[in-house]
């Protein structure tokens, strides 16, 4: 019976990956330097995660993209987004409640809402984190396959819906954040940058990596 039910397991093991069927996924292209009133701030230098870390993200993720934008206010943005091409169980998207923490960072806020776009509702996560004169607003969603998921629960019934029809989902984390102490603030600022960039991209691309039609 242990046989039975250890050969039944390996033969429902999925092994189609979603990402193999369409367009493959090119973030630095896919996701436009300016936009709106936004434009990429080419004055700050990018810090590379350390070795280490980077070791990690590459194990999770094919590609990741990391730009700061400013608008003509001198409003700036941190967007971060990372792709990977397999969610199975043994490659899961992190969510950066853990990331932050790891970095020494407190969480000191932590919900989730829906942001009202133009394009629709979007279920985003929020959080605040801090350490030492750093204050950062963070908000952040992943869209696993063709669905969204708020919570680590909605992964898990998410990846097993893809696994019982033999399937590998796609997975996308995106975040945005800025430096603020004013949260309402720069949460405001994060809903109008999210919706510039949702009217920035077409259709196709719009849905994979907002969420939204």
């Amino acid at each position: 019976l242990m046989f039975a039910a250890s050969a039944a397991a390996v033969a429902l093991r999925p092994t189609h990956k979603l990402a193999d069927d369409g367009p493959k996924v090119d973030l630095e292209a896919m996701i436009p330097k300016s936009f709106a009133d936004w434009r990429v701030d080419e004055s700050l230098l990018i810090i590379l995660p350390a070795p280490d870390v980077q070791a990690e993200l590459d194990k999770i993720y094919n590609q990741t993209l990391a730009r700061t934008y400013i608008n003509t206010k001198g409003q700036r943005i941190m967007l971060s987004i990372a792709y990977g091409g397999d969610q199975s169980d043994a490659l899961s998207i992190h969510r950066p409640e853990g990331c932050y923490q790891g970095q020494g960072f407190n969480i000191k806020k932590r919900d989730s809402t829906f942001l009202n776009l133009s394009f629709g509702s979007l279920p985003v996560s929020r959080l605040v984190a801090s350490s030492g004169r750093r204050h950062e607003p963070i908000t952040y969603w992943i869209i696993v396959g063709e669905q969204r998921a708020t919570t680590n629960l909605d992964m898990k019934k998410i990846k097993l819906a893809y696994a019982l029809k033999g399937e590998i989902p796609d997975g996308i984390l995106v975040r945005v954040s800025s430096i603020d102490t004013d949260e309402a603030r720069a949460f405001s600022i994060h809903r109008e940058f999210i919706d510039a960039i949702a009217h920035a991209l077409p259709a196709t691309e719009r849905w994979r990596v907002v969420g939204v039609n």
